[in-house]
């Protein structure tokens, strides 16, 4: 029992643990908007603010998304294993709960932010039905092969005046001036309507079906997850750190090797696939790292505050939205593009902070945060949250 414990406080701390790279990339959005995040330069910023945002660009952005990725897949077969269990449809609750994913992910990104990755996760779930019930070597070998194809598309040109190049210099340059403005003293529905309406890359239809059917290689940490759930990783935390520290060492230098070319090394053939590579290695030397250092001690103090925030992991990325957009947006304080990347980065560490010892309060008087409660009850269609145990058939004379 003792050691089952440990594992959920280890899974659900690496949940939460990657919220705090999750805000502090996700910082770049909120204060510069989604394509502003890309095109830096429009923004003036002094040196050490470019220093800052290339250590971002390295050290966080593309690699802690991946582990919150990570454990979708790895808590879909969890969940599967669980239904099994309980004689229930494993299919028909995996099928309800994507549908709710896709549903929060469309009122987020319509009413509140751009930046959604909840509808994504929703989509991506439909797909690993498909292989929900493969054998981990197969999981293995899918995900290696998607996080090979995706890397493949860092071929493509970064010049942006590249007749290869997707975008319109000019259209995006426009974009981005116009939305410092909006979002900087917009009112809500003009941000709204902004955000719904504009276009700044300008696509013919089918090259938006194209980026659609590509998304499925964006999953390649999923079916890491879904390998690593089944093969029953961090089922003995303390009897396989040297196996942690070993990945870690490998893993975390070589992510970051291959996102340092994309920083210092821009226009190479090298740079665009280091960065989309590395993104998802680097995730793999932080799980191990973070795995490593908390299961050296089950008595640790921040490891039921990484947990909380974990298991709240729904309502705490929701909340980080709505802080963010109400602290930069022009209904709120108006800060969009104003305080620059290092005090972005400092704001996000005092609002995970915040959550790292709210969380713990709130669980001490309810046991699943609103989001979560509200997910848990349209997948298990009931009031209380809670599965239903199929009753036995009698068994016939």
């Amino acid at each position: 029992m003792e050691l089952k414990q440990n594992r959920v406080r280890i899974i659900d701390g690496l949940r939460g643990f990657s919220l705090i790279g999750i805000l502090m990339a996700n910082m770049l959005i909120f204060q510069y908007g989604i394509w502003g995040s890309q095109e830096m330069d429009l923004y003036a910023l002094p040196d050490y603010e470019m220093t800052a945002y290339k250590l971002v660009k390295i050290f966080v952005e593309g690699s802690f998304m991946p582990i919150f990725t990570f454990m979708f897949g790895f808590g879909m077969i969890k969940m599967q294993q669980s239904l099994a269990a309980k004689g229930l449809r494993q299919k028909r609750y995996l099928t309800r709960r994507f549908l709710m994913l896709i549903g929060l992910g469309f009122l987020h990104s319509y009413f509140l932010w751009e930046g959604d990755i909840l509808g994504f996760y929703g989509m991506m779930g439909f797909f690993l039905l498909l292989f929900m019930n493969r054998k981990p070597k197969t999981l293995l070998i899918w995900g290696i092969v998607l996080l090979c194809l995706i890397s493949l598309m860092g071929f493509t040109p970064e010049d942006p005046n590249d007749p290869a190049g997707i975008t319109d210099p000019a259209r995006m340059e426009a974009y981005v001036v116009k939305t410092m403005t909006v979002y900087g003293t917009g009112t809500y529905e003009e941000i709204v309507h902004h955000r719904s309406s504009e276009d700044p890359l300008g696509l013919p239809e089918y090259m938006m079906i194209a980026l659609l059917l590509i998304a499925p290689l964006m999953s390649a940490p999923m079916f890491l997850g879904m390998y690593a759930a089944k093969r029953r990783w961090f089922e003995k935390p303390e009897e396989e750190r040297t196996s942690y520290l070993r990945n870690m060492l490998i893993f975390l230098p070589a992510g970051l090797l291959l996102k340092a070319l994309h920083a210092f090394l821009p226009g190479t053939w090298l740079s665009g696939v280091g960065e989309l590579s590395g993104g998802t290695i680097l995730a793999i030397g932080y799980i191990f790292a973070f795995v490593w250092f908390f299961s050296k001690s089950t008595e640790s103090t921040w490891l039921p505050r990484f947990q909380a925030v974990g298991k709240l992991s729904l309502t705490n990325y929701l909340l980080q939205t709505v802080i963010c957009t109400t602290i930069f947006y022009g209904y709120g304080l108006g800060w969009f593009g104003k305080i620059g990347v290092l005090a972005g980065c400092g704001l996000a560490i005092v609002i995970y902070v915040g959550q790292l010892f709210a969380s713990p309060l709130y669980l001490k008087r309810f046991r699943y945060g609103p989001v979560e409660r509200l997910l848990r009850m349209w997948t298990n269609f009931s009031i209380s949250g809670k599965t239903k145990q199929r009753p036995e058939k009698p068994i016939s004379a």
